[in-house]
This record gives C-alpha cells, sequence and structure tokens, in this order.
C-alpha cells in the first residue's frame, strides 16, 4: 500500500491502493447513474430531534468500518484510487434538509435520494478533482404531517465501497447504534477493504484460467453480448431517472411459490428469472416462435470463497457476476425454463467461473460504458435482468 502524507499545514496524512477492476468498473459506471448503495430508515423523531444521535450513530459506523472513511481520487492516469486517512477525521458533515416538494412521501424521497449522484461530477472530469468526494453522504430529511412526520435517514454510499451484502448489514449496525446498542460497533475498526481487494484475496488455484480458454470465452462473451435482444426505449424528452418499482406477494402467494419452486427441483432466483424472460419476449408483441437472445447476470457474495475468508461484517465490493444467455422463443412452459436457467447457473459457477472470469466481465462492461451506442438509447446497460441467487 502506497502511503501519503499530509501537507505541512496540519492536514491529515492518507494512505491510498488503486482500486481493483471490480471497484474501477463500478467507478466507471458512476456518470451512467448507477453505482450507489442506498440506506434508508424511518425515523419517529423529527430531525432537529434526531440529528445529534443520528451524527453519532454514522461516526461510530465510519470508526467501526475504516473504508467509509475512504475518499476516490482521480489521477492523470484515469484510474482512480481509494484514500484512507491515517488519522483521526472530522465529524461527518450531516445534511439537515426539508422535504422537496415533489416528493410528497416516503418512497418518492427514496427515488429522489438515488437520482442524487455527488461522484459523477467528478468521475466525468478531465483532470483529477483537488477535493476528492468521500464514499459516504448521509442526509437527514424532516418529515412533515403530510409526508408523515418524524424525519428520513439517508446513507448514500458508493458501490465500489459497499456491496449489497454489506449493506445489509450495516443497516442492522446503524439500527442498533440508533437505539442505543454502543456494542453494535464495537472493536477493533474493520480494514479488509482498505488493505486489499477482491481479485487480490481470491486463492490462485481458483482464479487460474490458461490464456486460450480465457481467449475463447472472451470471444463467447462478445459474441453473446451483441447477440443479445434490448427493450425498447421511448423517448419522452425529459430527464432521464431512476423509479422504483415494488412487486408484493403476500404470505399465501409466497407460500404457494416457494412450494411450486420445491416441488420442481429450482430455486426462487431462478424461477424469477425464467418469469421475467418470459415476460420480456411477451410485451414486446413477437411473431409466434420469434426467438430472441436476454441476458441473466447472477451476482453471487464471494466472501466465503477467499483467503483468508470475510463474513458480510466487512464492508467492501466482495461480489462477482455469472453471465449467462438465453435464446427464447416464447412457448417454453416456465418451469422448463426455470430449470434451464438453473442449470446454466450451476454450471458455471461448479467451473468456478465467478472467480475465473471477473477479469473478463470487467473488461466487457468497462468496453460497453464506452461505447454506449451498443445499448438502447445508450442507457448502459449490459443485461435485461440482474439476479440475486438465493
Amino acid at each position: 500500500m502506497d502511503v501519503a502524507s499530509g501537507g505541512s499545514g496540519g492536514e491529515p496524512e492518507w494512505r491510498g491502493r488503486a482500486v481493483s477492476g471490480v471497484e474501477y468498473s463500478w467507478c466507471r459506471a458512476v456518470p451512467g447513474g448507477t453505482g450507489t448503495t442506498l440506506l434508508a430508515l424511518r425515523l419517529s423523531r423529527g430531525a432537529a430531534a434526531a440529528a445529534s444521535t443520528v451524527q453519532t450513530a454514522v461516526q461510530a459506523l465510519q470508526d467501526a468500518h475504516s473504508v467509509l472513511h475512504a475518499r476516490l481520487r482521480g489521477s492523470a492516469s484515469g484510474s482512480p484510487t481509494f484514500a484512507f486517512p491515517s488519522s483521526a477525521q472530522p465529524p461527518l458533515a450531516l445534511a439537515l434538509l426539508p422535504v422537496p416538494e415533489s416528493t410528497p412521501d416516503f418512497p418518492s424521497l427514496v427515488e429522489h435520494e438515488l437520482n442524487r449522484n455527488p461522484w459523477a461530477a467528478a468521475a466525468a472530469a478531465s483532470e483529477p478533482e483537488p477535493d476528492a468526494p468521500p464514499v459516504l453522504f448521509a442526509t437527514l430529511y424532516d418529515m412533515p404531517p403530510p409526508a408523515g412526520g418524524g424525519s428520513a435517514l439517508f446513507l448514500r454510499i458508493h458501490t465500489a465501497a459497499c456491496d449489497r451484502a454489506a449493506s445489509a448489514s450495516l443497516v442492522r449496525e446503524l439500527v442498533a447504534l440508533l437505539g442505543g446498542d454502543g456494542a453494535a460497533a464495537a472493536g477493533s475498526p474493520e480494514d479488509a477493504a482498505v488493505h486489499a481487494a477482491l481479485e487480490e484475496r481470491i486463492p490462485q488455484r481458483n482464479s487460474w484460467k490458461p490464456f486460450w480458454a480465457r481467449g475463447l470465452d472472451m470471444v463467447g462473451y462478445s459474441i453473446n453480448g451483441l447477440r443479445t435482444s434490448t427493450l425498447p426505449f421511448e423517448v419522452t424528452g425529459t430527464e432521464r431517472s431512476t423509479q422504483m418499482l415494488r412487486l408484493f406477494f403476500d404470505r399465501e402467494e409466497t407460500t404457494r411459490l416457494l412450494d411450486a419452486c420445491k416441488q420442481n427441483g429450482v430455486k426462487l432466483a431462478a424461477a424469477m428469472a425464467a418469469a421475467t424472460l418470459l415476460a420480456a419476449r411477451q410485451s414486446k408483441q413477437l411473431l409466434s416462435n420469434q426467438q430472441e437472445t436476454y441476458s441473466i447476470a447472477t451476482l453471487i457474495n464471494c466472501r466465503k470463497f477467499l483467503e483468508p475468508a470475510l463474513d458480510d461484517h466487512n464492508v467492501g465490493f466482495y461480489h462477482s457476476a455469472i453471465t449467462n444467455t438465453h435464446t427464447i422463443h416464447g412457448e417454453e412452459g416456465l418451469w422448463e425454463l426455470a430449470k434451464r436457467c438453473q442449470d446454466s447457473y450451476t454450471n458455471a459457477k461448479n467451473n468456478k467461473k465467478h472467480l475465473t472470469d471477473i477479469g473478463d466481465l470487467n473488461f466487457l462492461m468497462c468496453r460497453a460504458i464506452e461505447n454506449p451506442q451498443l445499448t438502447t438509447a445508450s442507457a448502459l446497460r449490459t443485461a435485461l435482468v440482474s439476479v440475486r441467487n438465493l
């Protein structure tokens, strides 16, 4: 790890390391509107009454996970670095804001926060910014009675520094801290991500792949990417933004779905992927038996495959992906297609594709970002469905 000293004016010392391939791909994706991990909590107290408790809790969360103190610094070569403070930092600047008129309730406020991207300008700048943005921003909104009362706390974290598994762990810790249980973040600071990234922790025996096999896989991924169909994109003339769509199953529906998965010998992720593929094709009103190719990217938490093994308490980005393509003609049965989805995923995982192909997929993701004309309306999306395997 490189060590950079602070200036003579009493500035804190910083130590840094170059971002890995996975982290770099998320840094490149930020200007396109993705790459934000958002934690959202509703609090019963108003912002003024809760501010001090929130400030203390978030500061404790940062102190427990050194990567949350990091800043993303650009470089002339185009590859950013994670910079970590070597000494104590001033308290986090908690932003206290009123609820915007355009966000009358909590769900619309979540969408508003998803579309705030403090890293986009720095990532898109041609020259490195002198004041690198932190990986964590905290905002506390005062929710007036029409919006439900109380307050809403949001933590926006750069995805290169926090994946989904880590974010779930952080939510549990934050709730405990807000409730007064300081033990949630007790002990020595967790700093696995400070010292090494995902790729550096994969055992060589699991990441090695012959040169020719790597070349064939790269060609295969590229061809499949060009063959993949896309959904139509309606140009409305309005600014693009992220919105949330919620599909709610009640207890009875959930039980029926899980029982059907068990009876057909497939996991829930495979069933949901198959249903989405069939719905996507049906939405395009194609001719009977007209085939289209769709892609599925299955995200995998790799912490248990690393040396030393990590758990979800270790904050950082430790996910990889397995990408499979499927040709759909519209006449497939749901469970037939679900079994096909699961078998292709299982075969790839048994062959350790989630460990051997990380570099290949990162390379192709960056190429897609550099050539947005390859995707519908330059949307920078490399797959129709992204599935987390349960």
